[in-house]
């Protein structure tokens, strides 16, 4: 995908062509062993670039999970680098996810890593965790703003255990409510959908209201975690924004075949659109 144009028209004129299922690629232990591949940077390398040559021209966003390549060091950062750009060759928007959070010049620098076009490691978005404070990401909003990508900061994670924070109360409303307010004010000041939020898919209360979020949302929890297409539009209707399911195990599971992979990939998105009745517009 060029980086000529903002993050939020590049998605939606990728979803508008190749539907809205997030593909994540988590080169896992585990998952190499299951492809018969070996727990090394070769097999890494094997496993993640088929998985980006399988998605390639197929769907619209492709979800790197960075620890999987940080585990084996600068070799491993090395395969991301391939994979990023594999992902743009094909076409396919990179969401990196990172979940980064820090202060002031260690944030800047994380977001010059992630989202500065001369960056090696460069995605069309990434995530970011706002709990050191939702002002603590400005130095990567800025520049995200800057060179047209996207952020999504996490509202409201699929872990049982984040809970406790996430939904504890303020005033107003919840901590997680709470970042779901400073994203649509950051996106209202932005002028366009910088801003995404991440709700896992699998509480079957949401506890959020985003009727009035227009950004997209990053719904984790498709497939291995649990959660269904009709789960995710029941729980996730009257939210406006661009809904990007994301599952990464149950299609990497269907590997090494790219041709297994693609047809995971087909059935997963046909899912989605039934479970919309056909709407491929809404989830699909």
């Amino acid at each position: 995908m060029p980086d000529s144009s903002d993050f939020s028209s590049r998605l939606r004129s990728a979803t508008a062509r190749s539907g809205r299922l997030c593909v994540g690629i988590d080169p896992h232990p585990s998952m190499l062993t299951a492809w018969g591949l070996s727990v090394d940077v070769r097999g890494l390398e094997t496993c993640a670039r088929t998985m980006a040559a399988a998605v390639a021209g197929d769907v619209a966003v492709a979800k790197p999970q960075s620890a999987f390549f940080e585990a084996f060091g600068s070799a491993g950062i090395a395969v991301l680098e391939r994979v990023l750009d594999d992902l743009r060759e094909g076409g396919v928007l990179a969401l990196l996810d990172v979940k980064r959070g820090d202060l002031s010049s260690t944030m800047a620098a994380y977001a010059h890593a992630y989202l500065h076009p001369d960056s090696t490691l460069r995605a069309d978005a990434i995530t970011l965790s706002p709990y050191l404070g939702f002002g603590s990401l400005a130095p990567a909003l800025e520049l995200a703003q800057e060179h047209g990508r996207g952020i999504f900061v996490l509202a409201r994670t699929s872990n049982p255990e984040g809970t406790r924070l996430q939904g504890a109360r303020l005033e107003d409303g919840s901590v997680a409510q709470d970042i779901v307010g400073q994203a649509t004010l950051a996106n209202a000041a932005a002028g366009s959908g910088l801003v995404g939020l991440v709700v896992g898919g699998t509480h079957e209360d949401i506890g959020l209201e985003l009727s009035g979020f227009d950004g997209p949302v990053l719904i984790p929890g498709l497939g291995a975690q649990g959660a269904t297409p009709t789960d995710l539009v029941r729980r996730f209707a009257g939210c406006p924004g661009i809904l990007l399911p994301s599952s990464s195990r149950a299609i990497m599971a269907a590997g090494p075949a790219e041709r297994r992979i693609r047809t995971e990939v087909s059935r997963l998105r046909d899912e989605l659109v039934a479970a919309e009745g056909g709407n491929a517009r809404s989830i699909g």
